[in-house]
Parts: C-alpha cells; sequence; structure tokens
C-alpha cells in the first residue's frame, strides 16, 4: 500500500532525525542504517563540485571529515520537508584536527551553517536516504580552520537568528 504524502514526509523525518542524531553520537553504523546500501547512493559536496558514489562513496566521505573534524556536532536550525526529500538547515561546529582541503591541523575551533538535502527512495525505499546534498561556504571554513582573525562565523542561526 502506497504511504500518503504526509506519511511519506513524516517518515522521512524520523529517518532525518535518527541520520543526525546518530552523527551528532559519531555513531556510524547507525548512521550508515539510514541510508540506501548499493551503487546508487550518493554524498554531493556541492563548494567542492565532488561527487561521492555508492555507499562505499557515501562512508569514504564521513570518514574523510570525521578524520578533520572529529568533534563536529550539528544543530538543526530550519527544516523543510516533501515527499522524497527533506532539507535542513543546520550549524556545525567542533575542532580541525586534521587536514582538509590543504590545511594541515591547527586545532582551530570552526562554526559554519550549512544546507543539507536528504533524497530518499521510492516505493518501498522511502524509508532510505539515497543521496544527500550539502552546500556551505568552503571559504569561510578554510579561513577558520586556518586561525585567520577576521574570518566570517555566520549570522547566528543556532543561536534563534533565522530571519523569521
Amino acid at each position: 500500500m502506497a504511504l500518503t504524502d504526509q506519511e511519506q514526509i513524516e517518515a522521512q523525518r524520523r529517518v532525518v532525525e535518527r541520520h543526525l542524531h546518530a552523527e551528532n553520537m559519531h555513531q556510524w553504523d547507525d548512521v550508515f542504517d539510514t541510508m540506501m546500501r548499493d551503487e546508487r547512493t550518493f554524498y554531493d559536496v556541492v563548494p567542492l563540485s565532488t561527487h561521492f558514489d555508492g555507499f562505499d562513496g557515501a562512508k569514504n566521505f564521513y570518514e574523510l571529515f570525521e578524520e578533520a573534524v572529529p568533534d563536529f556536532r550539528t544543530v538543526v536550525t530550519a527544516a523543510y520537508d516533501v515527499p522524497g526529500t527533506s532539507i535542513r538547515e543546520l550549524t556545525l561546529s567542533g575542532t580541525h584536527r586534521g587536514e582538509y582541503g590543504g590545511v594541515p591541523p591547527q586545532g582551530n575551533p570552526i562554526s559554519i551553517e550549512m544546507a543539507i538535502l536528504f533524497i530518499f527512495g521510492e516505493g518501498d525505499e522511502g524509508d532510505r536516504i539515497f543521496g544527500q546534498r550539502i552546500y556551505f561556504d568552503n571559504e569561510t571554513l578554510l579561513r577558520q580552520m586556518r586561525g585567520e582573525k577576521d574570518a566570517p562565523t555566520g549570522i547566528g542561526l543556532a543561536q534563534g537568528r533565522n530571519g523569521a
């Protein structure tokens, strides 16, 4: 029996909430349990023009970012859902502890605002994340990692400044 649009959206919200909670806890098996596990899975990092292909590619993205910012945490600041896609605005923060974009680890704090599109499968696969596409200001991230004194820190979405 096909889900109604509202049932699909509610299912997506539950999966995204579980996914982001597991990311914040760095419980990678739980993160990966929310995702489809085949060659169709993907992770796109738009500001880097980088596409991680397949389930193994998506896992590789997480491994690379976990190495660069092993204590990262996210705070969701806004949520939008339509059948098949959930969008989350969030603030990601942590400490730069591994190489990222050619910047060696310097132990500087980072905090960036980003948007993530969670793209879901269809039909019986609608309860798994098919792909993720993230958008953020990579130059701001790099400047924070380098410890530049005038590096932007965002507009404060995690503090409730969401423009609403």
